[in-house]
């Protein structure tokens, strides 16, 4: 880990706490992300201000109960607009419900809440455990599979354009989109990418109004509030960051857990000797790899665990770090399905935690559940070479898997 300070740090920013970490970017980090989050411990402050991170210097945490009061503390960060997702000036929509404070942020999440909640959630149950099936139908008796093509990607995705009411079938353009946009290798497309989906929502929201159902994006497009409808930019801000959020977040941590799951066969053995424990298996995995982060900014001066931080810093609560500090979890670097279920930071926390937390868990439940039921040993590809890229979202780019067939 590089720690030389680049000169332009704010003048209230102790010298001590500098660090330049090259994340997202750099080569020590792509090599092995997740080794590289869990050595963060030990080796930095638990709050410290990076100038290596792709969006400027800023402050950064590695503490799980910082992170925590931060995500919960809306009197003193904002979440600033999405740097990856350029939008016209002259025609600005909110990335919705993430840009929305409090209070009006309730009322936007209150049009899918009852989707979404752990009830709304199960009545997917049976459909889920259906396409999971289904996409192991297709490659068990081959020995083989591209997981990250043929169950990772799938899987979720499909249930979540049912979930919004888009076409199954327009999938491959779908991910090809959302791909481009948070992987910073095409970044200076990124306008170019975001009016392509623009135009194509447009035209979505435009027969969902026409012809109402009881999808997602309908509800958005005829929600009211006290009897007026949203306006025109915040149902394209809604549907918009559903769109983006909902597509490639789950797919990263199926791809990291199957990675792991295929260096260690042993500890595949303990998951398939105890299917009871799959709540508690589902959450520790989603600890270990989670694939986000969270960044906020402050809207008034704060001294936050004995630092000064001043209105106007970025903060960045680097949530994979976060899910492995050891004062919060025994020997966080192991993956252990005995722990005391604790919250993770992996989907957010405070009132813009993640929508989807619940769909996320029941579709991670299922997936791992029915693999194992059907696939229960498997491994890595011989000479298979394990890769990351830039991203917003932390995931391997191919996960080449085998098996025996009888």
């Amino acid at each position: 880990m590089a720690t030389t300070a680049e000169p332009q740090v704010p003048d209230h920013v102790p010298a001590e706490l500098v660090r330049n970490i090259d994340l997202i970017l750099g080569e020590e980090f792509l090599k092995d992300p997740y080794a590289f989050m869990r050595s963060m411990h030990g080796k930095l402050p638990r709050l410290f201000y990076n100038t290596g991170s792709p969006t400027g210097g800023g402050w950064m945490t590695i503490s799980h109960p910082t992170a925590f009061k931060a995500l919960r503390d809306q009197d003193h960060f904002g979440v600033p607009p999405l740097f990856i997702f350029p939008r016209d000036e002259d025609n600005w929509f909110r990335m919705i419900p993430l840009e929305i404070p409090s209070p009006d942020h309730r009322k936007f999440r209150n049009i899918l809440d009852p989707m979404l909640s752990p009830k709304g959630v199960l009545a997917l149950e049976a459909d889920i455990t259906r396409l999971a099936n289904d996409l192991i139908d297709k490659i068990v008796d081959k020995g083989e599979c591209e997981f990250t093509t043929d169950f990772a990607r799938p899987l979720p995705v499909m249930v979540f354009l049912s979930f919004m009411g888009l076409p199954v079938e327009k999938l491959d353009q779908f991910v090809k989109w959302v791909v481009a946009l948070i992987q910073f290798a095409e970044f200076d497309r990124a306008k170019e990418i975001m009016a392509e989906i623009e135009t194509y929502l447009s035209t979505v929201i435009e027969e969902k109004r026409a012809n109402p159902d009881d999808k997602a994006i309908s509800r958005i497009v005829h929600a009211t509030f006290d009897g007026e409808p949203m306006t025109e930019r915040d149902v394209m801000g809604f549907t918009f960051f559903l769109f983006i959020a909902g597509i490639d977040t789950v797919y990263a941590a199926l791809n990291n857990s199957w990675l792991w799951m295929a260096r260690n066969p042993d500890r595949v053995k303990e998951l398939v000797a105890d299917p009871d424990n799959r709540d508690l298996q589902t959450e520790e995995l989603l600890r270990a790899f989670a694939p986000t982060f969270s960044g906020r900014y402050l809207t008034e001066d704060l001294e936050l665990d004995g630092v000064l931080m001043k209105k106007g810093d970025s903060f960045m609560s680097f949530l994979p770090a976060c899910n492995y500090d050891p004062e919060v979890w025994d020997n966080p670097r192991e993956i252990d399905f005995t722990r005391v279920k604790k919250p993770i930071l992996t989907f957010t926390g405070g009132i813009h935690s993640c929508m989807g937390g619940h769909l996320a868990r029941l579709e991670f439940k299922i997936g791992l559940n029915e693999w194992l039921r059907r696939i229960p040993e498997f491994s890595l590809k011989p000479g298979a070479e394990i890769k990351y890229v830039p991203s917003g979202v932390v995931g391997p780019e191919s996960v080449p898997l085998v098996w025996d067939v009888a």
